[in-house]
């Protein structure tokens, strides 16, 4: 937190995601009475404001990792716990919906290799259905199509959706991306770190072989796994996707499709980013580009600051953040004072950071192609978002620039919803035609 809302926050003890005693998204009673004379009263008044169209609006955030353990005995997702979502996380911050996402990473395209994906896939598929029918089903339901979104929200309750991250798994069975849509899933991404039977991604794998491009962009099996998509109603992501891959899948999709959780190339360039071009294809394929805050992604870091943590990591010979944690009290103390240090050379991405990826994206391609993720539990956080329960302070700082309540809307979750409905619209016309 910085400037003003530092100071009403230190004041009156409320935090900008409305946590604690006082109830979801609540400013403490009086609180504004007490905000001290060097915040100034139009300032009071933008955080009414934006409460109060936080409070309206529908968000969805479209990119909330899992581990293959949720919704188990391990992984409570209706307890406060260690991970940056959880139930009640979103109360707190007043995060209404989002995509929960049946990841696995790529591994070797061998029938053993797709049958262990398939298998760890579905305990995610099983997670989220768990958490929605069985665990929750009075607190989170689990929505299939963009109605059912505003249907949930208008009970009171939060909203499950379901996102691919990565094709490998269902092998060379497209027949399998049927039985993933009756299970909820919305939308699927083809590739992930490392080329796959689908096409070239963004991010090679030595590993396991890559070098050079593979495909030239898609491949034809990933021809063919956009036609299904697009014939089922489910929303095609290029997130991860190699540049060509992602411009041939705008020109072969008949639907929108989306970026799940990809920022700017313009203000960071990193290969997960989108140029202007790219941006550009996005809008006129009338799909939604998802800025994600991810904070690689968002910042470009010197090379000086992982020089400086890898010479503190080796002044107190640790790797790893258990092995921090096992530190003695006293050598913890100074290696959280050597980070501090270099925090404050070098700081972290930031919220302001983020939402410049916001403005940057809504002047290039308009507003109604540019959405909000946050890779939460996959990497993702800046500063003033680093969970769910600080979700207000992105509504406060587009608010804080002049984003006008309908802007904020369809950049919460409005432009998604849009693309996901004609996403089912072109789905019933290619069923139609027996596509």
């Amino acid at each position: 937190m910085r400037g003003w809302m530092w100071m009403v926050a230190l004041a009156t003890g409320w935090t900008l995601a409305g946590c604690g005693d006082n109830g979801p998204g609540d400013l403490p009673e009086g609180a504004l009475d007490t905000a001290p004379e060097a915040v100034e009263e139009g300032d009071v008044e933008l955080l009414e404001r934006a409460r109060e169209i936080h409070d309206r609006i529908i968000t969805v955030d479209t990119h909330v990792d899992i581990p293959f353990e949720f919704a188990t005995d391990e992984v409570d997702p209706g307890e406060r716990g260690r991970f940056q979502n959880d139930l009640p996380k979103m109360r707190e911050g007043g995060l209404d919906a989002a995509f929960f996402i049946v990841y696995h990473a790529q591994g070797e395209r061998t029938p053993e290799g797709y049958e262990s994906a398939y298998g760890r896939a579905m305990q995610k598929f099983d997670g989220i259905r768990r958490m929605s029918y069985e665990l929750y089903p009075d607190e989170i339901d689990l929505a299939y199509t963009a109605d059912d979104v505003e249907r949930i929200h208008s009970e009171g309750k939060l909203v499950a959706l379901i996102g691919v991250e990565n094709l490998y798994p269902i092998g060379e069975d497209l027949s399998i991306l049927n039985d993933w849509y009756e299970l909820g899933a919305r939308y699927a991404s083809l590739t992930h770190n490392g080329h796959n039977q689908f096409g070239d991604s963004n991010a090679e794998r030595s590993d396991l072989g890559d070098d050079g491009p593979e495909w030239g962009g898609l491949s034809p099996f990933g021809e063919e796994a956009i036609d299904e998509l697009n014939r089922l109603g489910i929303m095609v992501d290029v997130s991860h996707a190699h540049r060509t891959t992602m411009m041939q899948t705008v020109e072969r999709s008949r639907a929108p499709i989306i970026a799940s959780h990809s920022s700017v190339s313009a203000l960071a360039d990193h290969p997960r980013n989108l140029d202007d071009q790219q941006l550009r294809a996005i809008r006129d394929n009338g799909g939604v580009a998802q800025t994600t805050a991810l904070g690689a992604f968002v910042k470009v870091q010197p090379p000086e600051r992982a020089e400086a943590i890898d010479a503190l990591r080796d002044r107190f010979g640790v790797s790893t953040g258990a092995e921090v944690e096992s530190l003695s009290p006293e050598d913890r103390t100074a290696y959280d004072a050597g980070m501090e240090e270099i925090e404050e050379r070098f700081p972290s991405a930031s919220l302001e950071d983020y939402i410049d990826h916001v403005d940057y994206a809504v002047d290039l391609i308009g507003v109604d192609h540019v959405g909000i993720s946050s890779d939460f539990d996959g990497g993702g956080g800046v500063e003033g978002w680093m969970d769910s329960s600080e979700t207000f302070n992105v509504t406060l700082e587009m608010v804080r620039r002049g984003y006008s309540e309908e802007e904020i809307r369809k950049i919460w979750g409005g432009n998604l919803l849009r693309v996901l409905r004609e996403v089912e619209a072109v789905a019933r016309e290619l069923q139609a035609e027996g596509s």
